[in-house]
């Protein structure tokens, strides 16, 4: 299922949308506001983003260079009043891949979205996330509320596979099998208990990261 954002702060044309493309087999999620875009992007990141400009918050510009600027490869269409040519060089110039002007036909919007897709693929699986924290599989970078984490070796590891399986409670002896077993390191089970508290610090405590007690771990959004 492609994964949508819609930032729109029109319920009416938000509703339309969204319904239309709910049909097509997307998953659409509408942000009425650049503080819940923001809030969404760092929690999950979607295959698609759907961007208009005039927003209750800020201007959807500043919005597409934010996005741009954490995501280089994620696709982004302006759906926007501003039809003139000097705002469309600037949604170009701020990072936009394309630019659809209100009112518009349902069907062609759905199509430049999909020809925009058979270029760009899902950008979202390069990506896994809970809550703030992000991991980026490509450049093997972890950030946290935007700002990059460095973690050692096996810190990286654990907290991969912790969102790999986000939102299941996985054991402590499954986490040493396959983050230490694996790699050939036979340790006991205090070595993860202290390599979970160096990460847990360095993630300033996340409340996403759960200890099931006697069990294990599991990672689960809280936003």
């Amino acid at each position: 299922m492609i994964d949508l954002y819609y930032i729109e702060d029109d319920p009416n044309i938000a509703s339309v949308v969204k319904e239309y493309l709910g049909q097509k087999g997307f998953k659409v999620t509408v942000c009425a506001t650049h503080t819940q875009a923001r809030q969404a992007l760092q929690a999950h990141v979607p295959t698609f983003v759907l961007l208009d400009w005039n927003m209750p918050d800020g201007r959807g510009d500043s919005l597409c260079q934010w996005i741009r600027s954490k995501w280089k490869e994620l696709p982004v269409i302006f759906l926007t009043v501003r039809g003139d040519s000097t705002d469309i060089v600037a949604g170009f110039q701020s990072g936009a891949d394309d630019y659809v002007v209100k009112p518009f036909e349902l069907e062609v919007l759905y199509s430049r979205i999909l020809a925009l897709l058979r270029r760009t693929g899902n950008v979202a699986e390069q990506y896994l996330a809970c809550d703030g924290i992000m991991v980026d599989l490509n450049c093997h970078t972890v950030s946290c509320r935007s700002e990059e984490i460095l973690l050692s070796a096996v810190e990286y590891q654990l907290l991969l596979y912790l969102l790999q399986n986000k939102g299941k409670t996985v054991t402590r002896e499954k986490i040493l099998e396959r983050v230490w077993d694996d790699n050939g390191n036979y340790v006991n089970d205090n070595t993860l208990t202290v390599t979970m508290k160096r990460l847990r610090d360095k993630l300033g405590q996340p409340k996403c990261l759960k200890t099931v007690r006697s069990v294990g771990y599991r990672m689960e959004d809280t936003i």
